[in-house]
């Protein structure tokens, strides 16, 4: 097959490597796009929940940090985008886009007592956010949330509302994103490839379909994007970027459900919770496993888990709803937990990955930023600006925490997963006391074997004192390395 040329090859067709492709063709109608990657599998995108909300995540953790502060901040600004981008995508795929997307507004955020004092302390930073954002967040009787019906042991004592925080069904989202991308004319789609740089400071994309030459890159392979740029270039320091398994279940339900309800992030996780979508079924997730290497499939004490904890802390009345679609996902998580987005020192080549429980609730953002940068004039890239500037993908390890600090935060999350899941100790002599010791001594052993300069964030605490120690240890190690040798 003869040699194509394009102007930007964009790696990956998650949401984010979609929304790239989409803002680059539709922005410049000269520039020719080649989008590549499989479609469905078990990437992130397929499985999400779409909460579009920038209150939500917050966490006591994220607000007492710098670099949480700023995930924050992207949020917020990403959240403003959504009504504008999705008229401007859903203009572009005219009747090729599903008629309904499930798109709407509000969010219930419950405080239950089945966790620990880190929901309070996530629930009481959510309103300190609302109000330095100048966003709403209304208390209501949890007993008014229309859908909400908890067993009485797992009922919620208070409630905020959040009358502006978005949600969508990803699926239909997703459709409409194909459709729109099959509108522009300059926008070639392909299988996934291997993508190789060529002496000149071009790129090439080899792909079953055809192989494709531009100088610019933009890799948003998700929780593949390490392997990836190690097999273009293995002494590049980008960040690398690991996966955060996630299994939800798309349900039938007795009722539409008006809005999102759900949990402060909790135990590694998104929090628990349920989502409207477009033909009225209720999306509910999620799990969390992060993993060195993405995983195809859902386990059976992830799905255990769920539905317990769905059925007790939401709605018990679904326990004699079908099961209508079990969703596997792995969320792109980087070694230090933020996202990976920007250039690199490579000419012409861009990672946009990372993003972990954000990759779609922020794609309008990264999507119109990158192109902006790719579209600049300029021949030499300048950060991004705003929050992204902090994210660059060869930046030296975030680490906003100490090791103490972040071990004893990562014992809290276990704890928080004990009790979620309805550990009772006994309560003879110091068991619970006990109980808090081991989990802290756990966490301080495994964090005292990663290298030094590393502190792992809380999420990817599981890897590091589970049987992926060594190799969290080992990669954590060689990525040092190759930033020290690179930058000095």
């Amino acid at each position: 097959m003869a040699l194509q040329g394009a102007d930007v090859l964009v790696v990956g067709a998650g949401v984010v490597g979609r929304s790239v492709a989409f803002a680059l063709a539709s922005a410049e109608p000269a520039v020719r796009v080649v989008l590549a990657g499989a479609v469905g599998g078990a990437a992130a995108s397929h499985a999400a929940g779409a909460m579009l909300g920038a209150l939500g995540e917050v966490t006591d953790q994220a607000a007492r940090t710098r670099h949480g502060r700023l995930r924050t901040e992207l949020a917020v600004t990403a959240a403003a985008r959504w009504p504008a981008w999705r008229k401007q995508v859903r203009a572009r795929a005219g009747t090729g886009a599903p008629p309904v997307d499930g798109y709407g507004t509000g969010t219930f955020v419950v405080l239950n007592a089945v966790s620990s004092p880190l929901d309070d302390a996530s629930f009481t930073a959510i309103a300190r956010a609302a109000a330095e954002y100048k966003l709403g967040c209304q208390e209501t009787a949890p007993s008014d949330i229309p859908g909400y019906h908890p067993l009485d042991n797992d009922r919620a004592l208070r409630a905020w509302y959040l009358p502006a925080e978005g949600f969508l069904d990803a699926r239909a989202w997703l459709a409409t994103l194909d459709a729109a991308l099959a509108a522009l004319p300059n926008v070639i789609r392909t299988p996934a490839g291997t993508l190789t740089a060529l002496p000149s400071h071009n790129y090439l994309l080899d792909t079953p379909t055809g192989a494709f030459r531009a100088p610019r890159a933009v890799v948003a392979a998700g929780a593949w994007t390490t392997p990836l740029l190690e097999a273009l270039d293995p002494d590049l320091p980008v960040v690398p970027v690991l996966a955060a398994a996630g299994t939800a279940l798309t349900v039938t339900g007795p009722e539409p459900l008006p809005a999102v309800i759900r949990t402060p992030n909790r135990a590694y996780a998104c929090g628990l919770h349920t989502v409207p979508q477009a033909d009225g079924s209720r999306y509910i997730g999620a799990s969390a496993q992060p993993c060195m290497t993405p995983a195809p499939h859902p386990t059976a004490g992830a799905l255990r888990f769920l539905l317990d904890a769905a059925l007790g802390q939401l709605d018990h009345h679904l326990a004699t709803a079908a099961i209508t679609h079990t969703h596997r996902g792995n969320r792109p998580i980087a070694l230090d937990g933020h996202p990976v987005i920007g250039p690199t020192p490579k000419d012409g080549l861009w990672v946009a990955s990372g993003t972990h429980r954000d990759g779609l609730h922020t794609s309008p953002l990264i999507a119109t930023t990158l192109t902006e940068a790719l579209l600049a004039p300029t021949g030499t890239p300048a950060p991004l600006p705003g929050p992204l500037a902090a994210f660059t993908p060869c930046r030296p390890l975030i680490a906003d925490l100490t090791t103490k600090e972040a071990a004893t935060e990562a014992a809290a999350h276990h704890a928080a997963l004990a009790a979620e899941a309805r550990m009772r100790p006994p309560l003879t002599g110091f068991w619970p006391q006990m109980l808090t010791d081991g989990y802290q001594g756990l966490m301080d052993r495994a964090y005292a074997a990663m290298p030094d300069g590393y502190v792992p964030p809380p999420d990817l605490a599981p890897l590091a004192y589970e049987e992926g120690g060594p190799a969290l240890a080992e990669l954590a190690a060689a990525h040092l390395d190759r930033h020290t040798a690179h930058f000095g």
